[in-house]
């Protein structure tokens, strides 16, 4: 998630002002007149890794990774642009978990009443990160996970990170991961499996979709998710270290959520430049008939940090002969979602 502070020309000395206020903010600072229909990346200036976003009604519901002492961080928004701190979504973790890793988390909505959060945690009994699922009455939580152990727990090959859950068009549920090879030193690959009808539960057997195999991605992928365009089934993934300036998004097109998969030979899609560095593990949004593609980068020089950490950025995807590309990193004014 990366860095750039907001350039508006022609502004009065009390604007400028308030913009040199508000740049330790989470939000981005509106504009006055044509401003209000433009926005500056990064939408969010805190520290707040792998983002995904919900939108319930007229708001959205984003998700991240651990910091500032919560679990999982929570921050809302009426356009994707402007985002409110919301509190901790998942303020207890269950009897199996340790905190202090809670990497990763992604909502989904079941009914008007029932919304799914899976996320990454350590497990207590294998020492590694594992995936559990949490239920809540609302968006914003508190999602509670009642369960006695994880979710997916792949110990013997590293752990399993980075869940996303999916719905394709016939109604069936999925859930991808990443087993956490580069942890002990072998292969990652992201698997897929149905998810029973109510969330909780994983149906017949995993299936491995693709592993590292190209220069670009170095020693892993992960940050998994489906999306499916025209009838075309997407998966995207990070890859490489996510600390360093290499680390980049790609995508596969699938047959089906078990595959097979063929990486795109244009890989990778969103990598660094002069505006961000290292951008990556993103959630994709739609709205009012585009594509928007939530990830976080580094401030330029700045991988590893944790002030500011990694931003959260939003870039337009656009689908030219059925192949996702991406308008970014974008540091420069554009217009609004």
């Amino acid at each position: 998630m990366i860095s750039g502070r907001t350039r508006r020309r022609g502004a009065a000395a009390l604007v400028a002002a308030l913009l040199v206020a508000g740049c330790g903010s989470t939000t981005t600072p509106s504009g006055t007149g044509d401003q209000t229909r433009m926005f500056t990346n990064p939408v969010v200036r805190t520290d707040a890794p792998d983002p995904q976003a919900i939108r319930v009604a007229d708001t959205w519901y984003l998700f991240h990774t651990n910091s500032g002492g919560r679990n999982v961080p929570a921050l809302t928004s009426p356009d994707l642009v402007e985002w409110s701190d919301a509190g901790d979504a998942l303020p207890e973790l269950p009897g199996w978990a340790d905190a202090g890793r809670t990497w990763a988390p992604e909502a989904i909505q079941f009914a008007p009443d029932r919304f799914l959060l899976y996320y990454t945690v350590a497990d207590r009994s294998s020492g590694r990160q594992c995936v559990g699922r949490a239920v809540a009455d609302r968006p914003l939580g508190p999602y509670r996970d009642d369960s006695t152990a994880a979710l997916v727990c792949q110990a013997e090959l590293g752990g399993s990170i980075d869940a996303s859950p999916f719905r394709d068009a016939d109604g069936s549920l999925w859930l991808l991961w990443k087993n956490d090879g580069n942890a002990i030193g072998v292969d990652t690959w992201l698997w897929s499996q149905r998810l029973s009808s109510d969330g909780l539960r994983l149906v017949g057997g995993p299936t491995k979709l693709l592993r590292q195999t190209e220069p670009w991605e170095g020693t892993l992928i992960e940050g998994p998710f489906f999306h499916r365009h025209d009838g075309k089934l997407y998966l995207f993934f990070a890859a490489n270290a996510y600390d360093r300036a290499d680390y980049a998004e790609g995508y596969a097109v699938c047959e089906s959520p078990t595959g097979p998969c063929v990486k795109a030979s244009e890989n990778p899609i969103l990598k660094a430049n002069q505006a961000a560095s290292g951008p990556g593990h993103a959630s994709m949004v739609e709205q009012d008939g585009r594509t928007w593609l939530l990830y976080h980068a580094w401030p330029p020089g700045q991988e590893g940090s944790t002030d500011p950490g990694r931003q959260v950025w939003l870039d337009e995807l656009t689908w030219p002969n059925g192949k996702p590309v991406v308008q970014g990193p974008t540091g420069t004014p554009q217009p609004r979602p």
